[in-house]
This record gives C-alpha cells, sequence and structure tokens, in this order.
C-alpha cells in the first residue's frame, strides 16, 4: 500500500511540475487547437495527453521498480509493463493524430475552422496498436458471465479478438464526447477514480487499482491547466489514452462488468452520434452572456445537447453537469459489486 500511495503521489507531481514546461514547449512547437467555446476561438496548446501520460508513466515505473526489487513481483511487473508500453503507444497515436489535425486545420470564408485531419476510417487504426501489449502477454481472465447467458469461455477469441475491440471501440468512444473545457479530464477522473477504488475492495486482481488510482492521481493535476479557462486543451492524445487506460485496468483487474456500466454514458454518446452519422458536434453556440446553446435545433446527437435542452448553462456548468452524470453511473457498481 505503501508503494502505492508512492506512485500516486510521483504521478501527481510529475504532472503538476511538468504541465506549465510541456505548455510552453507546445505552444513554441505550434501544437495548437482553437477553444471553440469561447468569444474569438483563442488558440492554446494542444495534445494535453503527453501530460498526462508522463505522469502516469512516472507512477507506474516506480511501481514497477519497487515490486521487482523489493518484492520480486515479476508477474506484476510484466503486465504493468504491457501497461506502459500501450500507454507509450496509444499516446503516440494520439498525438499523430493532433499533429496531423493542426497541419492541415482550413479557416473557411465565413470564418470557420475546419479540421481535415485523418480519414474517420483511419482513428480507430492509430488505437489499435495499443492493444499489442495486452495481447501478446494473453492479459486478463478468457471467461466473463454474460447476463442470460451465463459464463462464457472465450479462449484465444479473448485477447485475439475482445481486447482489440475493447481498446479501439472505449479510445475512439471517449474521444467523441470532449470539447469543454475540463469535461475529458473530470469525467476521466470519476472513472479511474471509482474502478480504481471498485478494484481496490472487490477484485481478486488489484493490479487494476495500481493502474487506475496512479492515473486519477496524473488527470487530476492535469485538471488545474485543463479547467476554466483552460491554459491547454486535451487533444486526442488524451481521449485516446483515457480510453486505453480504462481498458487496460479493466482487463488486467478482471472487473468487466463493472467497467461497463462505467463507461455507459460513452456508450449513450456513441449511439446518440451514429444518428448524425457521426457528423454532429457536442458543442453548441455561445451567446452574449457566455450561455452555450445547441445548433442543432430541438434534435439530440449527444449528452451535451440534452444538457442544453433543460436550461441555458454556461460552459462551466456543462462540464460539471456532465462530470456529476458520470458520477451517477459510476456510484452504481458500488450499489452491488459485479
Amino acid at each position: 500500500m505503501k508503494a502505492l500511495l508512492l506512485s500516486i503521489a510521483i504521478s501527481f507531481f510529475t504532472t503538476y511540475y511538468a504541465t506549465p514546461h510541456l505548455i510552453k514547449f507546445l505552444t513554441a512547437a505550434g501544437i495548437l487547437g482553437m477553444d471553440l467555446n469561447k468569444k474569438g476561438r483563442p488558440k492554446l496548446p494542444a495534445s494535453g495527453g503527453i501530460c498526462v501520460a508522463t505522469g502516469i508513466l512516472a507512477g507506474l515505473l516506480f511501481y514497477v521498480g519497487v515490486e521487482t526489487f523489493l518484492y520480486g513481483g515479476q508477474a506484476t511487473s510484466l503486465q504493468l509493463l504491457a501497461a506502459v508500453s500501450s500507454i507509450l503507444i496509444v499516446t503516440f497515436g494520439g498525438l499523430l493524430d493532433d499533429l496531423n489535425v493542426k497541419s492541415r486545420a482550413i479557416i473557411t470564408k465565413d470564418g470557420k475552422n475546419v479540421k481535415v485531419g485523418f480519414p474517420q476510417w483511419f482513428k480507430p487504426l492509430l488505437t489499435l496498436p495499443a492493444a499489442i501489449p495486452l495481447m501478446v502477454i494473453n492479459a486478463g481472465t478468457t471467461s466473463m458471465l454474460i447476463p442470460l447467458i451465463g459464463k462464457v469461455n472465450f479462449g484465444i477469441l479473448y485477447p485475439l479478438l475482445l481486447i482489440p475491440i475493447g481498446v479501439v471501440g472505449v479510445s475512439n468512444a471517449i474521444n467523441l464526447l470532449g470539447g469543454f473545457n475540463g469535461v475529458e479530464a473530470g469525467m476521466g477522473i470519476a472513472s479511474m477514480a471509482s474502478l480504481g477504488v471498485y478494484s481496490l475492495l472487490y477484485s481478486t486482481e488489484p493490479i487494476g487499482s495500481v493502474i487506475f488510482l496512479i492515473s486519477a492521481s496524473s488527470l487530476l493535476a492535469f485538471l488545474k491547466y485543463n479547467w476554466f479557462p483552460a491554459k491547454i486543451l486535451p487533444g486526442d492524445s488524451l481521449t485516446y489514452l483515457l480510453g486505453a487506460i480504462i481498458v487496460t485496468g479493466i482487463v488486467l483487474g478482471n472487473i468487466e462488468r463493472a467497467g461497463i456500466i462505467v463507461m455507459a454514458p460513452f456508450v449513450i454518446e456513441f449511439l446518440l452520434k451514429a444518428r448524425s452519422g457521426f457528423k454532429a458536434s457536442c458543442l453548441g453556440n455561445v451567446d452574449a452572456e457566455g450561455k452555450i446553446h445547441s445548433k442543432y435545433s430541438g434534435k439530440i446527437y449527444s449528452l451535451t445537447h440534452v444538457v442544453m435542452r433543460f436550461g441555458n448553462f454556461t460552459e462551466r456548468q456543462i462540464t460539471i453537469i456532465m462530470i456529476l452524470i458520470q458520477l451517477c453511473f459510476c456510484s452504481i457498481i458500488f450499489l452491488k459489486p459485479f
């Protein structure tokens, strides 16, 4: 437990102190994105996933070192090093997407910013390699209890099929819900912290709690700079990273059913976006008072559109409501352990 607490602290302070320096670096490198819910759409450094990944990697590697040299936990270390590999791979993929969008962004005649990044069909391929480390170590338990069916042993299909589908699906689902200062990091903290505590209390494989709690700590430090008004934007490097971490922690911690419940808001978001052919945005139109209104004339293509229908909210208020929605789903897993 002491090693875990120290790792959590290392993760937090690494991100806390590294982020201001990375903000300067990203700004100097011209890796910028538009803060679309602000008047004038100011440009801010993007690709905040690098900041979060830096803290997570510092915390995880410290924990691996303690497990290896003090407790001889080679098996645990192997699994955590696979998690580290997945984090590095998916962060790199997200950074490539952020760089590509930045280099190919165009401004239309009416002043609108249009992102011309990788084609939509290609983006899932950016996250697919992150599944490979989990596949090669045959991570997780191949048997799952499926409602109305019972216990099913997927055998070799679990590492070769279900894990890649999980990494790609979750990473891209999280990528669909964002655009408001602090919403990705805030909902990520709620998800990681709840799954981390759940894994610590109920899972026979506490390794999931290590991954989740260290990640939540790094996200908390990043939120200081990403909260309204943000000094840095998350970018695809963060949304892809969050998806990979959630799947990695769920698989290694064997808490698939709890993970599905926590991910429910993102599943709902996926279904709503599918109604628009994945062309709709979470964002809205900002009025003179800073209130945000849906741009889709009463149609609902996102959970944020539902929030906008119930009142005139500012960006900060919408972010807080979305985090509360996430916390509601997170609380369900503690009502009855799955």
